[in-house]
């Protein structure tokens, strides 16, 4: 497959779609089963855009595991790589893949599964960026928290020791950045599905 970057992979975090363990915000509003439903929709959001343009090596990044089921039918259904995060919280899990990745490539984006406003634009401009000098790519989020980063090597001190799941995640991302002296391109601000709300927002922009 030609990609138009080759020298770089998407990594793609997902949790296995099991009742009370994944959007559980969304509840009571919807069931637990239906925020089951609601996971593996945004999932599927997520990796058709992923490959909508041909841009590089994409893998989903699995949790617990990529044994689950619905993570062999994605990887049937779609011409991606799948792969168990390893860590005790989200920023080790985050450091571990993205080191990992970049023991192979020369640039590395990860992302989530629940963004409806990242476009297939904004993951070449994350993907040019990286190419272009920046040290770092974000995409910062309306709640205070970004849902995609992307790095040209391993940068653990953005992610150790810090309060997951806070307003504050960007801010501080921010200024550690700064005080490593790295280079920070930022994507435009993004919003994701945590909350019933979200849930509405996303369903009005897939009637329009």
């Amino acid at each position: 497959m030609a990609y138009q970057f080759p020298d770089s992979v998407l990594l793609v975090f997902c949790k296995a779609p099991i009742a009370g363990q994944v959007k559980t915000r969304l509840q009571p509003e919807l069931s637990a089963e239906q925020a089951v439903a609601a996971h593996i929709n945004l999932t599927w959001m997520t990796l058709d855009r992923a490959f909508q343009q041909q841009f590089c090596p994409v893998v989903l990044c699995c949790s617990p595991d990529s044994e689950h089921s619905f993570f062999q039918q994605c990887a049937k259904d779609y011409p991606l790589m799948l792969t168990q995060q390893c860590g005790n919280d989200l920023g080790e899990r985050m450091h571990n893949a993205l080191t990992e990745a970049l023991s192979k490539y020369r640039h590395a984006v990860l992302m989530g599964c629940d963004c409806p406003s990242l476009t297939v634009v904004d993951l070449e401009q994350a993907l040019l960026m990286l190419h272009t000098g920046s040290d770092v790519v974000m995409a910062p989020t309306e709640d205070g928290g970004y849902v995609l980063i992307g790095l040209n090597e391993p940068q653990p001190n953005l992610f150790y020791g810090m309060t997951w799941s806070t307003a504050h995640v960007m801010l501080e991302t921010r200024h550690r950045i700064a005080k490593a002296r790295l280079k920070l391109y930022e994507l435009d601000k993004q919003w994701d599905v945590d909350t019933i709300a979200d849930w509405q927002r996303y369903g009005l922009l897939e009637k329009k």
